[in-house]
Order: structure tokens, then sequence, then C-alpha cells
């Protein structure tokens, strides 16, 4: 976490859920889907192209090969197949970003992948090793800490739209307030959560997202908060 009062803003963005547009104006930072749980090569265009205009940082946000499910399904994947797929994800992603004048800054995993890397070493290593060098965001477990082992940057991550539960993991989506849908209780949240972090996360597929972000964000710079990427804050 960084010690000054500066917090990035990141936003899960090419899903075909949600305004990218107007979520680029107020983000810092995008997770872009890259095809395995939702997007395809144009709408990852269209997020790079915007990104690179207004100075957001692109992420690769890798998942299983399940668009059926959004990702958000566990499933036994080898380590060989995975890390080769997060490796086409990330590839795919990388050379659009390239097209567009920008270049990818990190890699998240999401949905299921997301929890999965927390505690299972095999599946976090193929994710790490399908995605070079790349700085990863997530939460504290095996994926952050395998990658700061091999001296690989890491950001912590926190959630102001999702429920946490006593031990500090999110509260499975289906339970009660898993997931926010008020704005003002999500920014209450945010400034909560954005001292313990280095990156606060809102879910593009969430209901009013863009109302979301942009209460974020007031609430944020309100309270005398910068907001900008980790790797621009040395």
């Amino acid at each position: 976490m960084d010690t000054e009062t500066a917090v990035d803003l990141n936003a899960d963005l090419g899903e075909e859920v949600t305004d990218d547009a107007a979520l680029l104006a107020v983000v810092t930072s995008a997770n872009v889907a890259c095809g395995y749980h939702a997007g395809t090569a144009a709408i990852m265009r269209a997020v790079c192209a915007e990104a690179a205009e207004r100075g957001v940082a692109v992420g690769a946000q890798v998942s299983y090969d399940d668009r059926e499910n959004f990702g958000r399904v566990a499933r036994d994947v080898p380590g060989e197949v995975l890390r080769e797929q997060v490796a086409d994800q990330v590839g795919t992603l990388s050379s659009i970003a390239a097209a567009a004048g920008t270049a990818v800054r990190y890699v998240k995993p999401h949905g299921a992948l997301y929890h999965r890397v927390i505690d299972d070493e095999e599946q976090a290593a193929a994710v790490l090793a399908g995605s070079g060098d790349l700085p990863v965001l997530g939460m504290p477990g095996r994926f952050l800490d395998l990658a700061a082992a091999a001296g690989r940057r890491v950001w912590h991550e926190g959630f102001p739209d999702r429920g946490y539960a006593a031990d500090g993991r999110l509260l499975p989506r289906g339970e009660p307030r898993a997931v926010l849908e008020d704005a003002d209780a999500i920014a209450a949240a945010a400034l909560r959560l954005a001292p313990q972090v280095d990156s606060l996360c809102l879910h593009g597929d969430t209901p009013g997202a863009v109302v979301h972000a942009r209460t974020v964000r007031a609430a944020l710079t309100g309270a005398g908060w910068t907001l900008r990427a980790p790797w621009e804050r040395g």
C-alpha cells in the first residue's frame, strides 16, 4: 500500500454490460475483459483506444474459458492449460493495446479464478506463468505471495461495492449484502477501504455502475485523496 493519500480507482470494462466510455471518464485503471468470460476484439479495441486517449491504465482481466457463466463458476483446469489460456488472453490484449498507443500495465484474474488463486497455489502459479512479469492486482493470498516472491510488483485491492465476511473475504454472490447497490453506501465503503489498499474496484456489471463510480470519485477527492494508478506513484 502507498503511504501517500493517493489511490487507484479501477473498473471491469469490455464485458458488454455497461457504459465503458462513461466509466473511462471516471476511473484511473481499466480491467479489460480478454474474450474468455466476455468481450470481443472489437470491444477491446474500443476500450483501449478510449483508455489511451484519457490516460487510463489498461489491465488484463483474465479468466477461465467460460462465457456461458461469465467466468463465475470454478473450473478444474490443469495448470499447463490455464497457463496457456492466460498467455493467450494477455497476448491478445497486449497486441490490441499497443495498436491503440498504450500497453497492458498489470494482470488481474476475474470471477471464480480471482477467488481460486487466493488459496490454490497451482492455479496461482499458472496465472503468473502465463502473464510474464506484469504487476498483479488482487486480494491477499497465494497469488500475491507468489508474485512478490518472484520479484513482481503487487497491488492490493478493495471492493467498496461488495460485502465482506468476517475473515476478510468477499461474501459469496447471492448472500444478503454481498452486492451493494446504494451509491452513498458504496462511497462510504470506499473511504473506509482507501487507507488500506492500493486500488478500489467497482464492478462494471453492477446496476448503476457509472453513478457509483462518479459518487465514489467525488467522495474520495472531497476527502483529499488523489486518484492515480499505482505505477504512477513511484
